[in-house]
């Protein structure tokens, strides 16, 4: 890969990094609103779901009309990678900031109300729910950020290798 095919391949992951943080940050308000209204939590996970779909797409597209309809596996695996890095940094700064400035307690009082519920005492799962809040009550925002960051970099290594298998094209036929 030249210089030239490398700075080509990191701008067209960074824009659609950008797109991809833009699905997460939407379902992200989706699962904060879907707290309150179960609909919304399920189109919450759905749009969680298509992102490995849309990075394809994304990854597809800069396949044909930046690299003329070919690319390696190799190539296309580091711009998922890429794409993943830098919608994971977006994220991560977008949930800092709510959880700095906007949530004030309001996930945490959720998740205990859910813990509280009937359900989840008959299930058995009040203790084990009740360990796993004390521990998120002690992360600061700046830890849950990083955590999430992590997440999703590791993603973006997982998910990358059958995105860039599906994409990855060595040839392309050209039709007289």
């Amino acid at each position: 890969m030249t210089p030239e095919e490398y700075v080509q391949l990191k701008a067209f992951a960074r824009i659609d990094g950008a797109l991809l943080f833009l699905l997460w940050i939407g379902s992200f308000a989706l699962y904060i609103k879907g707290m309150e209204n179960p609909i919304l939590g399920t189109l919450s996970l759905i749009l969680l779901f298509v992102s490995p779909f849309y990075a394809a797409k994304r990854l597809k597209k800069f396949r044909d009309q930046a690299r003329d309809g070919v690319i390696t596996f190799a190539r296309g695996y580091a711009y998922i990678i890429l794409a993943f890095f830098y919608s994971g940094l977006l994220f991560a700064l977008a949930q800092y900031a709510y959880f700095t400035y906007l949530d004030h307690g309001f996930l945490l009082a959720k998740f205990t109300e859910i813990a509280n519920t009937p359900e989840s005492i008959q299930m058995g799962l009040r203790d084990m729910m009740t360990q796993g809040l004390n521990e998120m009550r002690a992360m600061r925002p700046i830890d849950f950020s990083l955590n999430v960051l992590t997440l999703i970099i590791m993603a973006g290594f997982f998910l990358g290798v059958p995105i860039a298998a599906l994409m990855q094209r060595k040839n392309v036929e050209k039709v007289n």
